[in-house]
Formats: structure tokens, C-alpha cells, sequence
């Protein structure tokens, strides 16, 4: 039986790929910062386990309790909107702390474990922004961009070892709870002189085209962690797609 740790499972994209991966027969441990087994009914194939990406020692303690793993997902992160003239230092690193920082930490509290068994696969879960240019998203594409450039690197040195790593990019989530776990750090973000710019865009994201579902992303995450190819980009949801496309076309 194989076994995977995913971060972030609390809600989103990361709950629902606890959820698939535990019933197509995987071992899920599941990681939040405050658990919520009800959530995720314990059972054993599924763990529910306390981790705070940006503590070290949270880390060290999740990683060492879930025991040998097959997979690490690194879903867990935490979202930001609005212009970047306004955007205080203090928020942008709390933003790098979890989606850069805490992504970096997993992967090298997993790595050894790997290397030594000469097999495993890391999915690194970034964002379609990463594909095209979003206003007012300057800061979270910055710590995902950082993530795609490390995953890119990390998995030519690790081939070596047969540990595969991958990106996962999903497209705009309407149903998830990013607006929502960040609305207190988006407090005065948009300054007035960039009501008349913002005003509109959001008033697009109230009514979007094509979007991402949570299962969407599950799905991918499911077809990278089984891909045996050197691919490195899986994107997620019907607008992640034809972003990827387009970015294909003009590059």
C-alpha cells in the first residue's frame, strides 16, 4: 500500500486530494495547522496530522509521526490580492513564509528518506498565474514563480535518485477558500487611486468563465504522482489548460 503526505488538507484542493487519493487505496496522511479529523474520518488508511509548514519543528515532528511516505504534495498556501505600492513588506514575506518557504522546508525534510530508497515523488501545487501576467497578483505569483523555478531545478538533481518531482498548476478556484483565509492580510490593499483599475477585475472574478473544481486538481495530482516521464507541468482545471496552451504557443 502505498502512502502520501499532503499538506494543507483543511479545506480546497487539498482536502479533495486526501479524499481521492484515500479512495483509490492510498495510506493519506492528511496535515493542517489545526486539525479538523472531522473533516477526514480517521481509519487506517487515513491519518490526520498537526503541521505548520512554517515551523520548523512542526515540520520535523509531522514528517517524522507519518513514518515512511511514498508521496509529498505540497498544496498548503495562502493567498494575497491587491496592488503592490500598498502591499507592506510584513505581508509579503508572511505569503513566502508558507507558499515558498514552507514548500522548501517539506522538500527537504523528505528528500533523505527518498534518496536513501532511491524512489519517490514530490508535487509541488502552484498556480495557473504563473503561466500569464494577473493584475494585483504580484506578490502571490512571486511565491509560486519561486516554487516553479526551484521545482524545475531540484528535478534534474534528483533524477539521479529516481525521485520524480512535479508541478501541479491550478486555474482560478471560485469554490475554494483562498478570498476568504485571506481577507484579513487584503485589509486596505487597494488603495483609492486604484479603485477605478481594481474595480473591474474584480467584478470579473465574481463572474468568471471557465474555472477550476477541486476534484479537477485531485485528478492531476493523481496523474502526476503516477507520471513515469520526465514532464514537469500538469496543469488543473479547464482555464489552467487553455492558459498552458497559450503560454506553449507563444514561447
Amino acid at each position: 500500500m502505498k502512502t502520501i503526505l499532503i499538506t494543507g488538507c483543511s479545506s480546497g484542493y487539498g482536502l479533495a486530494t486526501a479524499r481521492y487519493f484515500h479512495t483509490m487505496g492510498w495510506k493519506v496522511i492528511a496535515t493542517m495547522r489545526k486539525p479538523r479529523p472531522e473533516l477526514l474520518p480517521e481509519s487506517e488508511r487515513m491519518r490526520v496530522i498537526a503541521l505548520d509548514v512554517t515551523d520548523p519543528a512542526s515540520v520535523a515532528a509531522a514528517v517524522l509521526a507519518a513514518g515512511p511516505i511514498d508521496a509529498l504534495v505540497n498544496n498548503a498556501g495562502i493567498g494575497v490580492v491587491g496592488a503592490f505600492e500598498a502591499t507592506p513588506l510584513a505581508v509579503i514575506r508572511e505569503v513566502f513564509e508558507t507558499n515558498t518557504f514552507g514548500t522548501m522546508a517539506m522538500m527537504q525534510a523528505v528528500i533523505p528518506q527518498f534518496r536513501e530508497r532511491k524512489e519517490g515523488v514530490i508535487i509541488n501545487v502552484t498556480s495557473s498565474c504563473t503561466l500569464a501576467s494577473f493584475p494585483l497578483a504580484g506578490v502571490y505569483t512571486a511565491s509560486k514563480a519561486a516554487v516553479e523555478g526551484l521545482t524545475g531545478s531540484v528535478a534534474h538533481e534528483l533524477d539521479a535518485f529516481n525521485i520524480r518531482v512535479k508541478l501541479v498548476e491550478p486555474g482560478y478556484g471560485p469554490t475554494t477558500r483562498f478570498t476568504e483565509n485571506g481577507g484579513q492580510r487584503m485589509q486596505g490593499l487597494i488603495p483609492e487611486a486604484y479603485r477605478p483599475f481594481a474595480d473591474p477585475i474584480f467584478t470579473a472574478f465574481a463572474n468568471p468563465g471557465e474555472v477550476t473544481h477541486e476534484l479537477d486538481v485531485a485528478e492531476v495530482v493523481w496523474q502526476a504522482v503516477h507520471d513515469m516521464t520526465k514532464r514537469l507541468h500538469f496543469a488543473a482545471g479547464a482555464d489552467a489548460v487553455a492558459l498552458a496552451h497559450a503560454h506553449a504557443k507563444s514561447h
